[in-house]
């Protein structure tokens, strides 16, 4: 069996990423009565918000859920003590070493999944006695490595050292990225933007028409030189702050006004490149159903090509 169903008890192997801000009860609840998994983000560093969406998600679904902890910005430990004693079973770490949190999380019976940008970084996490990789390739929204490396060569490279479940991360949207993640090792894969511009996501209408508005070239990779290193959608600020090569210590002090205020230029809107292949704002259920249909359909044409030894 699928090693990551059996980790997570979900239906379907599709998680949605851990929007700061955005990743709360609405869409992660939508997501998971769909049959995927809705992982709750705790990045924003509201802890009282975050306990309280997280603690709402018992009356929204029966289904199992999860919770991201990205190191980098946990500044609150009462939310690492909460999410122990919370009884969900399946964390994502991100964001630093999981080495701080392993043994609090493994005490309280929790899975853990590391988010990894290239093969060291994976390296260490299994060392560390993560469950699991979150596979984050260079085509994905949000804090990137400055060194970008794309999915399927990640995938490859990682899955040639080590035998953990990954999650494929950046890049898909629908069933034949799921198709071609899976045929390079991966076990689930991991959706943002287009669960961003998806019907339940709290974010303003024109956050979701400028994903789906966004080109191939839709994207910029930002503060490659310094910390955090992001990729966001392309607006006459992200613009500016690409050619100056930095981003301002402020960047994030307005992000609510974009996301949900609808000011694109009030800061930087995270999203992947796949925005270019999202065309329309959809249902969470309609996403994950034709997801997993156009995944089966497209393996199921590769099986048929490989039983007649045919291309």
């Amino acid at each position: 069996m699928n090693r990551f169903l059996e980790h997570t008890g979900a239906k379907y192997p599709i998680i949605q990423a851990p929007m700061g801000w955005i990743a709360r009860s609405q869409l992660a609840s939508a997501v998971c009565n769909a049959g995927g998994l809705g992982i709750m983000e705790t990045s924003s560093g509201e802890t009282e918000n975050c306990i309280a969406e997280i603690k709402k998600m018992k009356a929204l679904t029966d289904a199992p859920f999860g919770i991201n902890l990205p190191l980098l910005f946990l500044r609150d430990e009462n939310m690492i003590k909460f999410v122990a004693e919370s009884g969900v079973k399946f964390v994502t770490t991100s964001a630093g070493n999981p080495a701080k949190l392993i043994e609090i999380l493994k005490a309280h019976d929790i899975t853990v999944y590391h988010a990894v940008p290239t093969v060291k970084a994976a390296l260490k996490a299994v060392n560390a006695g993560v469950d699991g990789l979150i596979v984050e390739g260079g085509e994905g929204g949000g804090f990137k490595n400055p060194e970008e490396v794309s999915l399927l060569v990640l995938l490859q490279a990682i899955r040639e050292q080590v035998d953990v479940p990954m999650v494929a991360a950046g890049g898909i949207i629908d069933g034949r990225g799921m198709a071609a993640a899976f045929a390079v090792g991966a076990e689930a894969v991991q959706m943002g933007t287009r669960f961003v511009s998806a019907k339940e996501s709290p974010v303003h209408s024109n956050f979701k028409q400028a994903i789906i508005d966004a080109e191939d070239v839709g994207t910029l990779v930002l503060n490659k030189k310094a910390t955090p290193c992001i990729r966001a959608l392309k607006t006459e600020r992200t613009k500016e702050i690409y050619q100056e090569g930095l981003i301002p210590k402020d960047m994030f002090a307005r992000i609510k006004e974009l996301y949900f205020g609808g000011d694109m230029e009030a800061s930087a809107g995270l999203a992947g490149q796949s925005a270019a292949l999202i065309h329309g704002e959809k249902s969470v259920a309609d996403i994950i159903t034709e997801t997993v249909e156009g995944f089966h359909k497209i393996c199921g044409d590769m099986g048929a090509l490989a039983a007649k030894k045919n291309f």
